[in-house]
């Protein structure tokens, strides 16, 4: 018989629908969601309830609607259980962890390694201490703009370049700002570095070498890591397409399950190196020049695509569960998924029309339009046990919108981020 709990998703966006409905499929459960806003995904649901408090997304806010929570949750009956659905609630949890974990479970890393790991430069530092590659990186800091000694590049363009603090980066706006860029020559880096700094961003900036390659060579991998620091599942992921929107670059809209026990072995091996817990989530590209996947950051969650992992049978919500609550994860075999391509399930976050119409041509894509013909596909928002005329009609506009991104941007972003075959 399943013991009893309450888990709590912080947030309120794709990701909250995603384990809310994860849960709900595991469990048959309504979840509860707390938020600083009432986002779109999580709109007219039957399967979580989102409770929005103005300021909860970073402190002082959300320490003074949690300590209320404390108060309200400290001799509950069952287990509870906080699972952040965005980097800014994992970092308060790991944050507020000890304060916290007196009346709830927070499957979080320290603090002190939360630091480290969300900092870009602390995440290189640690992949190079731990034997993890990622790409040749320079730092361009706001003093070597200033003395005009930042333009000594390591390696050859192309070159990438993106903000190290995302925070700081929202507050940064001017003509032509994109999450990241790809740059061509000296000229660009110089144009676009010092529109950077002359726009109110003061922080550094990453430099790195670009895999060639187009986006069906990246690959996305969530891991659930146990209360003892054991790796207990790893699901791979191909993204076929990527959002071409400016500020959404990044934002996987298709992903194909995948299987690589190498990159499994190397990945295990560095978070328990670590210490971790929690669910963690990179990002990585096949690097086609030594035949290694370069890895360009971790996620401490689940990502905001991560449903492919519920989808293919490695239910998201089910690790806490048995983690915390059934306590039988430790005898439990690591699992390494996606073994069997005859079970695997395409993840779709457009339109199939929309896939079939940008997705690069390639074998993996062959294999997901097959998945399709079979109906062997789905997304996360569109489920039938939580269907209502309201959301289904916000969901459809939600979908039908990708076809304007597509149509402005595609063809603008697709030589900037989206290299050619060519390349």
């Amino acid at each position: 018989m399943q013991s009893k709990f309450t888990p709590i998703l912080l947030g309120s966006d794709i990701n909250v629908y995603g384990m809310a409905r994860s849960f709900n499929e595991a469990y048959g459960i309504k979840v509860q969601a707390w938020a600083a806003t009432q986002l779109a995904a999580t709109r007219y649901s039957k399967i979580v309830d989102v409770e929005v408090h103005e300021g909860f997304s970073s402190d002082p806010g959300f320490m003074k609607v949690m300590k209320q929570k404390i108060a309200e949750y400290k001799d509950h009956q069952e287990p509870v259980i906080l699972i952040a659905c965005g980097d800014g609630y994992a970092e308060l949890l790991a944050k507020h962890k000890e304060e916290l974990e007196e009346a709830f479970i927070v499957p979080y890393i320290d603090y002190d390694l939360l630091e480290k790991l969300i900092s870009k430069e602390g995440f290189y530092e640690i992949a190079e201490q731990y034997g993890l590659p990622y790409p040749k990186t320079k730092i361009i800091t706001m003093d070597a703009y200033k003395n005009n000694t930042y333009l000594d590049v390591p390696f050859d363009f192309p070159v990438e370049l993106k903000p190290e603090d995302p925070v700081s980066w929202l507050k940064c706006q001017f003509e032509g700002r994109k999450k990241a860029f790809t740059i061509h020559d000296e000229a660009e880096l110089k144009d676009i570095v010092n529109k950077i700094y002359t726009h109110g961003y003061t922080e550094d900036l990453i430099l790195q070498d670009f895999i060639p390659g187009d986006d069906s060579n990246m690959r996305v991998l969530n891991v659930y890591v146990d209360k003892n620091h054991k790796v207990k599942m790893m699901c791979l992921g191909h993204p076929l397409l990527e959002d071409p929107t400016p500020q959404s670059i990044g934002n996987y809209m298709a992903i194909l399950p995948a299987y690589n026990q190498k990159l499994y072995d190397t990945v295990q091996a560095f978070l328990e190196k670590l210490g971790y817990t929690g669910m963690a989530n990179f990002d990585m590209k096949y690097d086609e020049r030594d035949g290694e996947f370069k890895f360009f950051e971790i996620n401490l969650r689940q990502g905001r695509s991560s449903f492919y992992v519920t989808l293919n049978g490695y239910n998201l919500a089910k690790w806490y569960v048995e983690d915390y609550v059934n306590d039988s994860l430790a005898a439990a075999p690591t699992v390494y998924g996606n073994k069997d391509e005859s079970k695997y399930v395409l993840w779709l976050g457009v339109p199939v029309k929309i896939f079939e119409e940008y997705a690069y041509d390639n074998p993996a894509k062959k294999l997901a339009e097959k998945l399709i013909k079979e109906g062997r596909y789905g997304t996360t928002v569109f489920y039938k046990k939580d269907s209502s005329l309201k959301r289904w009609l916000l969901m459809k506009y939600m979908f039908h919108n990708y076809k304007k991104r597509y149509k402005t941007y595609y063809q603008v972003n697709k030589g900037q981020y989206f290299e050619t075959k060519k390349s």
